[in-house]
């Protein structure tokens, strides 16, 4: 259950990255998942990002696909290019629900592709299904796949 206190007591040792160009998701988004226990970084564009990244070593990214200088699908390649980084979950939200955008996503090493707007259930669906351990290989959004 959302909220309880193992929740809380878990959340609390995880790290999560957000990266979106737009100041109002990341705000929304980081107060979201700090209320939730989680420590949270964000980034307004790739190569901010890839820097959050580095430093902040996360168990978990956010990462939008339009975001500028280095977009999502070349933020996300090269973490998972990187044998460092490589196994860390990468989450794209995007506003588009195509094939084209989730089979992208499964290209460049994405675990999900997350479609916009997500409600806070979603994410902290999502955030619970990679760091305890369920599937890390799959592409969904609210359609099924």
């Amino acid at each position: 259950m959302v909220g309880d206190v193992k929740t809380e007591q878990r959340a609390a040792k995880i790290r999560i990255v957000v990266v979106d160009d737009s100041v109002g998701m990341r705000t929304v988004t980081k107060s979201l998942l700090e209320k939730a226990g989680y420590e949270v970084e964000t980034a307004g564009d790739g190569f901010e990002a890839l820097s959050r990244v580095i430093e902040f070593r996360p168990h978990l990214i956010f990462i939008d696909v339009m975001i500028p200088r280095v977009n999502g699908y070349q933020a996300c390649a090269v973490i998972k290019q990187n044998p460092m980084f490589k196994d860390i979950p990468v989450i794209l939200l995007g506003a588009r629900d195509s094939l084209y955008d989730r089979v992208r996503g499964r290209m460049v090493g994405a675990s999900q592709y997350l479609l916009k707007p997500f409600s806070r259930d979603e994410l902290l669906e999502v955030i619970g299904r990679y760091v305890d351990g369920e599937s890390r290989d799959i592409i969904t959004t609210k359609q099924a796949v």
